[in-house]
């Protein structure tokens, strides 16, 4: 089935030093970027993620040190990669818990502040484990009714959750082919910041998703515990995390002097 799109929508799959979202790095991008009128362009890039891969990664992905050691750092290619995804929606599988905070923590590190608020998130995994409960090679052999060979290299991984996807709104007609459908149907969470340390509750408010405040107003905390956020500041949280807490206190300090 084409794809229903009023924006472009990038696919993307990321082979990385580790599943640590704040600490580990990018060592392989593929984006396919699909257009309304179904043009497809695809890039894939190695990158050198300015730290060891460790072997686990490495049994995973299959990417040494050695075959990244003078490819471009992720700085060096963060503003073609932004130009290349901007205004499109994205999705991925897994992507929504891992692949689009980790991507967005690169940039941020790059100071390529590129915002995501407006962009629709397309987790085909979700989609898949509402639907079935199993993997990406399951899913492509459930779905596409082949094998998924070189699975996790990026370029091999993106393709396929894009017939993946493709091949869920064949099986499931109940399955809007609409982006912003899709995007509802195939997210679970109503975090703030990518991580999930702030949530919205049910009047849209920011509150604490952990520890000794959890449940608790962001704002509210923010002002019965000034240090709370210099502990945030200083701790070993994602940048995003990091970025939108300062845009809540900065947002309670304009209302006070207002």
């Amino acid at each position: 089935m084409q794809l229903n799109l009023v924006n472009p929508l990038a696919f993307f799959d990321l082979e990385t030093t580790g599943i640590n979202i704040s600490k580990d790095r990018v060592v392989e991008i593929s984006i396919l970027k699909v257009s309304p009128d179904g043009k497809e362009e695809s890039r894939t890039r190695r990158i050198n993620p300015e730290m060891p891969i460790p072997p686990d990664a490495t049994r995973i992905h299959g990417i040494t040190d050695e075959d990244v050691k003078d490819c471009p750092t992720f700085k060096a290619v963060a503003r073609s990669l932004a130009a290349l995804i901007e205004g499109c929606d994205l999705a991925g599988f897994n992507s929504n818990r891992f692949d689009i905070p980790l991507l967005a923590e690169e940039f941020l590190r790059c100071d390529v502040d590129i915002d995501l608020s407006k962009r629709k998130f397309v987790d085909v995994q979700t989609i898949f484990h509402k639907m079935e409960q199993r993997t990406l090679a399951a899913a492509y052999k459930f779905y596409c009714n082949s094998d998924l060979d070189h699975a996790h290299s990026a370029e091999n991984d993106t393709r396929a959750t894009y017939e993946v996807l493709k091949a869920q709104l064949d099986r499931y007609p109940d399955l809007q082919n609409d982006i912003k459908s899709l995007s509802e149907f195939s997210s679970f969470t109503n975090n703030v910041d990518f991580a999930g340390r702030m949530i919205y509750n049910s009047k849209k408010e920011e509150v604490i998703n952990f520890g000794k405040y959890k449940g608790r107003l962001v704002t509210e905390v923010l002002s019965i515990d000034p240090s709370y956020y210099t502990w945030v500041m200083n701790g070993d949280f994602s940048l995003n995390t990091k970025k939108l807490l300062t845009e809540i206190r900065l947002r309670g300090m304009r209302g006070k002097n207002s």
